[in-house]
């Protein structure tokens, strides 16, 4: 069962497979940099221990093996290690861990040790060898402050220290206490639930003709778990309301007989 999308998704807004919307807010351009610097800091200091060992080892050697010690460090230094960390930290760097953010892939899902090597070969390039000029200039025109490798990734970069706002839940629409009270409600899918929430908290941004198509596909798919209907000519908002607000008061009445059920297991 699929659910409806919304005609009122913005740029940022991503899908998930229950076609709910995530707002994951990207990183803003200030963030990014000190992120930036932080890992920037990290990884000369990376290469200066680095390529100690390696020169050290290969110092009594010829040439070429000077050479490859030098390319070797490189590699591990600005492809190896970047690439390990954020695959390991599921899009962690140490100047995200210490800001606050994460790389994502554009469908919001965890990155892959393929997203995280295209981010640290691109890196290279717009970030140490032309010293962060694209990198720069691609996150402050980008609207998700991508910079070039995300875009050869296919990922970006968001907060994660968001603070949790929760719109307060639907209440029970008065004319359909007494029908929601004797009406036969089973629990609604996740997914469906979810957008059911959604759709109720957007309703003063929608405009009528997306208010009306999407309640009513809604209200058709819900309706599939309620008996019987609601009265004749109820609005879809309506319904779907009273249909979230008695699901929350049955499940709290039932959270609370099981507490009080516990307590008194555990006093006798």
């Amino acid at each position: 069962m699929s659910t409806p999308e919304y005609a009122t998704l913005t740029a940022d807004d991503l899908v998930t497979g229950e076609a709910v919307a995530l707002d994951l807010p990207p990183a803003g351009l200030g963030s990014r940099l000190v992120s930036g610097l932080i890992d920037g800091v990290a990884t000369l200091v990376l290469l200066f221990a680095v390529l100690f060992v390696y020169l050290t080892a290969a110092i009594r050697t010829d040439g070429a093996l000077l050479h490859v010690a030098l390319v070797g460090a490189m590699i591990t230094v600005f492809l190896v290690f970047p690439t390990t960390l954020e695959t390991l930290t599921r899009g962690k760097s140490l100047g995200k861990l210490a800001m606050g953010l994460r790389t994502v892939r554009d469908d919001a899902g965890p990155i892959t040790v393929q997203h995280a090597f295209v981010r640290a070969l691109v890196g290279f390039v717009e970030i140490y060898a032309l010293t962060g000029v694209p990198a720069f200039f691609s996150i402050m025109l980008s609207h998700r402050g991508k910079r070039l490798g995300d875009y050869a990734a296919g990922t970006y970069v968001v907060r994660e220290r968001v603070r949790l706002q929760l719109q307060p839940p639907p209440q029970m629409p008065p004319p359909l206490a007494a029908w929601a009270a004797a009406a036969d409600m089973a629990s609604l899918p996740t997914g469906l639930a979810l957008a059911v929430r959604q759709y109720i908290t957007r309703l003063p941004t929608l405009d009528p003709r997306a208010r009306t198509e999407v309640g009513h596909r809604l209200a058709v798919e819900v309706a599939e778990h309620v008996a019987p209907p609601p009265p004749p000519g109820t609005p879809p908002e309506m319904f779907l309301a009273a249909v979230v607000a008695s699901r929350r008061e049955r499940d709290l009445a039932r959270l609370r007989r099981e507490d009080d059920l516990r307590r008194r297991l555990t006093r006798s």
